[in-house]
């Protein structure tokens, strides 16, 4: 959900990838904000991906969606980081966003939803922090990897995430680990969402 800013803000939020709810960003206009990634999605390594015995090269597609609506500027800025992260896992013996020789397509969609949204609350893990102390805002994140490769079905796998922002005394929101600054909680959220998507898909037999 997106609001006018002033200019300066304009600016900060820009780099910020544009891509908070409208509490959240009114929030930071009012003062300093803190922010922290939800420890109910870990992170994972891709040593612990189960690799192919035959990679086979693969074309990456990435979007970003704000409520189901396409987010450019926040698939542009997002989109070398997410194309690097499938490149490094060892799943695919080359990754290009142009279409690949074997004709196998990997999609990967990223949508920033509100955490009261069913979408999203129904099937996140428990651990995740709903109640609200002082002034915090929740913005919830759902991954979908779609792999689909000649003859196969496809096989899709989901993955949720949060980010909590609060404002002056609000208490720490539990399980959740403190980011420098909005740039390194939206660039953890996505290493992290994306990382346990790719790991659900090399470890399901339809794509091995």
């Amino acid at each position: 959900m997106s609001i006018e800013l002033t200019v300066p803000l304009r600016r900060r939020w820009t780099r910020a990838l544009g891509i908070a709810a409208m509490g959240l960003a009114a929030m930071v206009m009012a003062g300093c904000a803190s922010h922290y990634i939800d420890g109910a999605t870990k992170e994972v390594n891709a040593s612990m991906f189960k690799k192919p015995a035959a990679p086979a090269p693969v074309q990456v597609l990435f979007e970003f969606e704000t409520k189901g609506v396409s987010n450019t500027r926040a698939t542009d800025a997002l989109k070398k980081q997410v194309v690097e992260q499938v490149r490094a896992s060892g799943l695919f013996s080359a990754t290009d966003e142009k279409p690949a020789a074997s004709g196998a397509l990997l999609g990967i969609k990223l949508n920033n939803v509100p955490m009261s949204d069913d979408a999203f609350s129904k099937g996140f893990a428990t651990g995740l922090t709903f109640g609200l102390a002082g002034s915090q805002v929740s913005d919830g994140y759902i991954c979908t990897v779609n792999y689909v490769a000649p003859g196969k079905k496809p096989v899709v796998k989901v993955v949720r995430h949060a980010i909590h922002t609060t404002m002056g005394a609000a208490a720490t929101p539990g399980n959740s680990t403190k980011a420098k600054d909005i740039n390194e909680a939206v660039n953890t959220m996505v290493r992290q969402i994306v990382g346990n998507a790719l790991n659900d898909l090399s470890h399901d037999p339809a794509f091995n």
